[in-house]
């Protein structure tokens, strides 16, 4: 494959995702992708076999990028003691937060999927989601069975809890008592929503020490 083509064939994932982004799978026509990359019909499935691959590879590709994301947060700390523990924790809650900041798709194209977007390309949650659980899952199981963790915290949900509050903000924002939608572009309100972030977990999980301000 020559850089052209390359450079064609990241065009066209890059536009794609934008589309499938904003208006889910199910409302993306192949022929929306070949006409916003500025390609026909012909040239688009000359370097996908249909739009379902093409779906595929960009959500391999965005489970790929969160993935070396929070392989590089987790890396070098250890939930060892009750300190490290809120440590790794809080870490967790900046990534997730920090990535679906720097990649507004990531968070987009997993919420049309609670919609029932795509519902027949099965498969993605476990292959996708599921190992990113188990790799913070990996971490944190010992400080719980350690004591590190209130025994009756149901770590599962909150973190659940920060995926949903994270997605319904980078894709909706907060209202003012006016109703206007603040996002995370004025650094005061984001920094507001991962203050908030932080201590909701910290609160509920008991950990030591004060929460992150």
């Amino acid at each position: 494959m020559t850089s052209g083509d390359d450079s064609r064939r990241e065009l066209i994932l890059r536009v794609a995702t934008s589309l499938f982004a904003a208006l889910g799978y199910d409302s993306t026509s192949a022929s929306q992708v070949a006409e916003a990359a500025g390609l026909s019909v012909e040239a688009l499935g000359a370097e996908f076999d249909g739009k379902r691959e093409l779906y595929l590879e960009i959500m391999e590709r965005e489970y790929r990028a969160e993935r070396a994301s929070l392989v590089k947060a987790l890396e070098g700390i250890s939930a060892v003691t009750p300190e490290q523990t809120a440590l790794v924790i809080h870490r967790v809650i900046d990534h997730y937060l920090d990535f679906c900041l720097a990649h507004p798709e990531f968070p987009s194209l997993w919420m049309h999927r609670w919609l029932a977007d795509a519902s027949d390309v099965t498969e993605l949650e476990r292959r996708y989601i599921q190992p990113q659980i188990d790799l913070v899952s990996s971490v944190i199981t010992p400080a719980m069975e350690a004591g590190y963790v209130d025994a009756d915290v149901d770590m599962k949900y909150a973190f659940w809890s920060v995926v949903w509050c994270v997605h319904g903000f980078c894709q909706g924002g907060v209202l003012d008592r006016d109703g206007n939608r603040q996002d995370a572009e004025d650094p005061a309100v984001l920094r507001r929503f991962r203050t908030y972030l932080h201590k909701m977990v910290h609160r509920v999980a008991a950990l030591p020490g004060p929460p992150p301000s």
